[in-house]
């Protein structure tokens, strides 16, 4: 009987470990579509990877030196990445942190940005992924930009 039950045990803890891994691979494929599809200048490519009534915001400062949060549609940045020449924008990620429970996933991405074959900025990046209809989406976007 503790034979099976141990047999049972196992068979449960393989299967989430699976799952969980499973999910992982797929936020990281959601990203990776996302910068991809920046580095082709793929507008398509990118929208597809948002959430309806998905949101992105830069943290900076301003003239003031003060730190602002400013926010942008996602229209905006899918027609920048739809005017630019394939391998313009390359921005370098590096997946740090991944947190899943159920339909939520937070990642946490230091990144550098090429623009045009020069550095432009770093910093890092946070997604809120929702997994809906059984797809992972980027519902928010957030980043930190430095020189």
């Amino acid at each position: 009987m503790k034979q099976l039950l141990f047999v049972f045990l196992l068979v449960v803890v393989v299967n989430e470990n699976a799952t969980a891994q499973d999910s992982v691979e797929a936020i990281k494929g959601v990203i990776n579509q996302l910068f991809d599809g920046m580095r082709s200048g793929d507008s398509v490519k990118v929208a597809g990877v948002f959430s309806q009534g998905a949101t992105m915001q830069t943290i900076a400062q301003n003239k003031e030196g003060k730190v602002v949060v400013r926010q942008s549609p996602v229209s905006n940045f899918t027609s920048f990445v739809g005017k630019q020449k394939p391998g313009a924008a390359d921005e370098q990620i590096v997946f740090e942190t991944i947190k899943v429970d159920g339909e939520l996933a937070f990642v946490w991405t230091p990144y550098r940005f090429i623009y045009n074959g020069n550095f432009s900025h770093s910093g890092v990046n946070a997604f809120c992924l929702v997994q809906q209809e059984g797809q992972w989406k980027i519902h928010y976007i957030i980043d930190t930009r430095k020189k």
